[in-house]
């Protein structure tokens, strides 16, 4: 699990909470269940016009995925690679049949599945880029709907304090209860902006970057079956899949002698 997303909300929520009471104002006062109910359905039902019900639904997924989700370290995986490639070179390629048994990644299981069932390299890889082509084009789907309640927030946060202001207009003959039906008024934009630059806006990016390492990993996994599937030199294979890594993600090995 990376923690980064709910270290980063909670610490916004935190600055905010603390600026508001060394104004000398209380946390509490934001919390009204009118401008709540508004921001956060009202947002929630615009994403839902502008998109598929399925992709409604799988919204709590990816809600999960952005708080709970992980990527493995991409060094692991070249080493897990690098392990298979020996054991092939040695055994040959169907020695992987049982070695597939310790495999945890299951985009790397089908590939060696499909590796040993004797499928051509080019229709492997056409096989797997497609799966992965198929899988940036669900997580960019997923990553829209964030975006686009980050988008809708303020907007219904204004509609908010309008419906809020129209309220004060109507109280004009009570003096006394407009300083508190004002600041009630603004509540609703407070969530609106909010939410969006602290929450939904955050969440989409942080979902489009799980996606860009997540399929990154995937090409990684389709060029070390392809050079397993060729038979090549396993430090050779090592060597291919660690310059196919980013800057820093590459820790280094002394080689056996």
């Amino acid at each position: 699990m990376d923690p980064a997303t709910i270290i980063g909300v909670v610490l916004a929520f935190i600055a905010i909470f603390v600026s508001m009471i060394l104004e000398g104002g209380s946390p509490g006062s934001i919390f009204l269940l009118p401008p709540l109910i508004l921001v956060f359905f009202g947002t929630l039902g615009a994403a839902m016009a502008g998109g598929m019900l399925k992709d409604t639904i799988a919204l709590g997924d990816s809600f999960k995925r952005v708080l709970l989700g992980s990527v493995q370290p991409a060094d692991a995986l070249v080493d897990d690679i690098v392990k298979l490639a020996e054991k092939a070179r040695r055994e040959g390629l169907l020695a992987l049949e049982d070695a597939m048994k310790e495999v945890q990644d299951p985009f790397l299981k089908k590939g060696l599945q499909l590796a040993i069932d004797g499928t051509d390299s080019e229709e492997l890889a056409t096989i797997l880029e497609a799966e992965v082509d198929a899988k940036r084009k669900a997580d960019k789907q997923a990553a829209t709907i964030f975006t686009g309640m980050g988008g809708y927030a303020p907007t219904i946060g204004i509609i908010g304090t309008v419906i809020g202001l129209i309220h004060v207009l109507e109280n004009l003959s009570q003096p006394d209860k407009l300083g508190h039906l004002i600041a009630g008024a603004f509540v609703a934009t407070l969530w609106g902006v909010l939410s969006a630059n602290v929450m939904w806006l955050p969440m989409g990016a942080k979902l489009k970057r799980l996606s860009e390492l997540e399929c990154a990993q995937m090409e990684l996994v389709i060029a070390g079956i392809i050079n397993i599937q060729a038979g090549a030199n396993p430090r050779l294979v090592a060597q291919k899949l660690r310059s196919l890594l980013p800057p820093g993600s590459v820790t280094e090995k002394k080689e056996a002698a």
